[in-house]
């Protein structure tokens, strides 16, 4: 069983490492038990004894049994917008996402470190219903960075449409037997329009 590796920021005291650490600890051992008896068959309380805390102090870090095999949703908000404002000079807002989102997609589809921890969510509807509505609460988010960077408003349906498009891409092309391809598509139609599409 493999998890993927999640990057942790040096904590600045004794007791921001040791929640940084019971935290991780929750995680791994959810993933763990998760994976050898199946989500359905895994209690909140199995993980805390696993991690050896307290039920309570397992909802201090995480807010539901689907949050504990996701651990990364602020980082992933954070390289969203930073996929617009630190995009390359000259490459449009739209490129950017794009080569955020083809990277993105391409190693969790691909990555062999990527696989039981995407069967996992794959196979359970809790957990991928769980993943999309997180995913998607990035929105709001990523209208603010458009809006910046072309000198529009976060509430202008324009810039609305491309932030819920963009996110929607990496879910319909998760399916695909190509997905790099597939987002290059929805991509590609974002750009150019849909034009005389089924006329």
């Amino acid at each position: 069983m493999t998890r993927p590796t999640t990057p942790t920021t040096p904590a600045t005291g004794r007791r921001e490492r040791k929640k940084a650490q019971t935290r991780q600890a929750l995680a791994d051992a959810a993933l763990r038990l998760f994976l050898e008896r199946g989500y359905d068959h895994v209690g909140v309380k199995d993980v805390a004894d696993a991690a050896d805390v307290s039920v309570t102090t397992l909802f201090k870090h995480f807010p539901s049994k689907e949050a504990l095999v996701f651990d990364r949703e602020t980082e992933h908000g954070a390289d969203l917008v930073a996929a617009v404002r630190d995009r390359e000079p000259g490459r449009s807002v739209l490129d950017g996402l794009h080569a955020h989102l083809r990277g993105l997609l391409v190693t969790v589809h691909e990555a062999a470190e990527f696989r039981t921890f995407r069967e996992l969510v794959d196979g359970t509807p809790a957990l991928s219903e769980y993943a999309h509505r997180m995913w998607m609460r990035h929105e709001s988010a990523l209208a603010e960075a458009i809006a910046e960077e072309t000198g529009t408003t976060a509430d202008d349906v324009t810039v609305r449409a491309l932030a819920h498009y963009a996110l929607v891409a990496p879910r319909l092309a998760g399916g695909s037997d190509d997905p790099g391809r597939a987002v290059d598509r929805i991509f590609a139609l974002l750009k150019d329009g849909w034009g005389d599409f089924g006329a």
